[in-house]
């Protein structure tokens, strides 16, 4: 059976820069251009040419792809011709092969937002998008709001359709602009639209998930007869966001009918590096990776009940919809207090500790597990801190170097500017063999302000670790989490640190006091004493 083809087109740089709190740089725009080439999009939506310093930077100097670079700008204005509207030359001067143009199809927006007549709408679509052509440059047509506006003017919004058509417009793209139209409406819509004499080979579609349903109203497009999808990496985009093509490229390639009945530019092989791209994308937002996330998130494959993870060690499918690492992600068997054996065994022997069926330690470590729980831990999360739990009982805990004492000082003091500001330093005197040494770090940044004691902590517990300093100088802290588990006077603090090393690693600890101090220090001390097993300090 020949598969027929399926364009997707990427707007991450565009659409998903604006999401709220997300700027990207231009260097950072180049980065995740050239990972979504290598990823096998068809289309790369640059940004809008001339809309601000950053986008007409990444065109001055466009990356070469396989995917069609693609630059993003709107219709011509009324009372001037498409040669003559400069907002629109900006965009062609850009020089990419193929340039998208936003119009109304909403006959409220043309009246009410554009203050025109419906008819000079109409004329702007077609003389904007002829003009594209006659440039030499394939065009596409994103009709903004155009579900709202078939339900309110079907006739109008058809039009508006047929005038970017007609001028010679290689996609046409339909838009829930507004996020709100389910599933079911968008398939009935899009195959009114293939009726009306639009070719399906010709539509696009542009979700966004205000309802949570983007992806689902994608697919509910191609069922009817659309052969593009336009989205985004983790589902950026204003408000809520938009179709997320980290979910929508495996549903793709491993679901039927749609992985034997159409041809994506995404290879299976290259599936493997959706979720390095993915976190890719978050480590250049700042932002910690969504756990939930299908597909690519750290839970997508957690099994944390024990009736599970005793099925997992069978037959992977008994809770698994598709192996993990074909898309580069992996299983994870998370300790709790509902563990079982079978839970235990599965993550022992992924942290490379076998243990017979009838060890008197796995007993233990579950009666430690459940009794830290009831101190305030969370093991669940925190899997790094288990494994160094789970050895300590089974005593195959290395003695890499013992903590004697340490100490966080903060003051208020002037800075080189002359500001009052708040100064942490920490001292930390570990001992490894029969030397014992002293770290100090102050945790101020180059324009004098505090990071905090746990910052000052984590640098002097890192700073001097003598045979094993070079295996810790990569180590950095990406997330730090607080909770306080019980209220009143007697309070417990849990703390969660995430940390990463270059390689992408990423590992989580747990500390748990009635002082914040100590409860940091502790999943700190874990956090470095687990990198050096992994990395084999012993």
């Amino acid at each position: 059976m020949t598969r027929e083809k399926l364009y997707l087109y990427d707007t991450t740089l565009r659409d998903g820069q604006q999401t709220q709190g997300v700027q990207f740089s231009t260097e950072e725009k180049l980065r995740i251009a050239a990972a979504l080439d290598d990823l096998g999009v068809d289309y790369i939506e640059g940004g809008w040419p001339g809309a601000n310093p950053t986008d007409s930077a990444f065109f001055d100097d466009v990356p070469k792809t396989r995917a069609q670079m693609t630059a993003f700008g709107m219709t011509k204005r009324a009372g001037r011709s498409a040669e003559n509207d400069d907002v629109l030359a900006a965009v062609l001067n850009a020089g990419t092969a193929a340039v998208c143009l936003v119009g109304k199809s909403h006959d409220f927006h043309v009246t009410t937002a554009l203050g025109i007549t419906l008819e000079e709408n109409l004329e702007n679509i077609r003389a904007s998008i002829a003009h594209i052509v006659s440039q030499g440059r394939e065009a596409l047509y994103d009709a903004e709001h155009f579900f709202d506006g078939y339900k309110g003017n079907p006739d109008y919004a058809i039009q508006a359709l047929r005038a970017a058509l007609d001028a010679g417009a290689r996609w046409i793209v339909l838009c829930d602009t507004n996020g709100g139209t389910l599933p079911h409406e968008v398939g009935e819509i899009t195959r009114a639209v293939i009726t009306a004499g639009i070719p399906g080979s010709k539509l696009g579609i542009h979700t966004h998930n205000d309802t949570e349903n983007a992806v689902a109203c994608s697919l509910a497009a191609v069922d009817a007869g659309a052969r593009q999808i336009q989205g985004t990496l983790n589902g950026l985009g204003e408000r809520c966001g938009n179709a997320n093509l980290t979910t929508l490229i495996p549903t793709l390639l491993l679901k039927e009918p749609y992985a034997s009945r159409y041809d994506i530019g995404v290879k299976r092989e290259t599936l493997e590096s959706l979720t390095r791209v993915s976190r890719m994308l978050d480590e250049i937002l700042n932002r910690v990776p969504m756990k939930q996330a299908a597909y690519v998130g750290a839970s997508a494959f957690a099994h944390k009940a024990g009736l599970h993870a005793s099925a997992i060690l069978k037959n992977p499918t008994t809770y698994e919809h598709i192996d993990p690492r074909i898309v580069g992600n992996r299983r994870i068997v998370p300790m709790s207090n509902q563990a079982g054996q079978s839970n235990l065994r599965k993550r022992l022997a992924e942290a490379g500790l076998e243990v017979p069926k009838d060890h008197p330690g796995l007993s233990l470590i579950l009666d430690k597990v459940k009794e830290r729980e009831a101190m305030g831990y969370s093991y669940d999360t925190a899997q790094a801190s288990f494994e160094l739990l789970a050895r300590e009982v089974l005593g195959r805990m290395p003695d890499l170097f013992e903590v004697k004492r340490y100490r966080v000082t903060i003051e208020r003091r002037k800075n080189k500017y002359n500001q009052m500001v708040s100064l942490s330093e920490a001292v930390v005197v570990v001992k490894i063999g029969d030397e014992k040494k002293l770290s100090v770090s102050e945790s101020m940044d180059e324009f004098g302000s505090d990071r905090g004691p746990v910052n000052a902590l984590a640098r002097a517990l890192a700073k001097d670790l003598g045979p094993y300093q070079e295996m810790i100088n990569d180590l950095r802290l990406v997330d730090f989490k607080v909770r306080i588990t019980q209220g009143g006077t007697e309070a417990v603090t849990r703390v969660i640190i995430d940390s990463e090393d270059k390689n992408g690693q990423r590992w989580s600890t747990v500390g748990v006091s009635a002082n914040i101090v100590d409860a940091s220090f502790e999943a700190l001390l874990d956090a470095v004493r687990w990198k050096l097993i992994r990395d084999g300090a012993c």
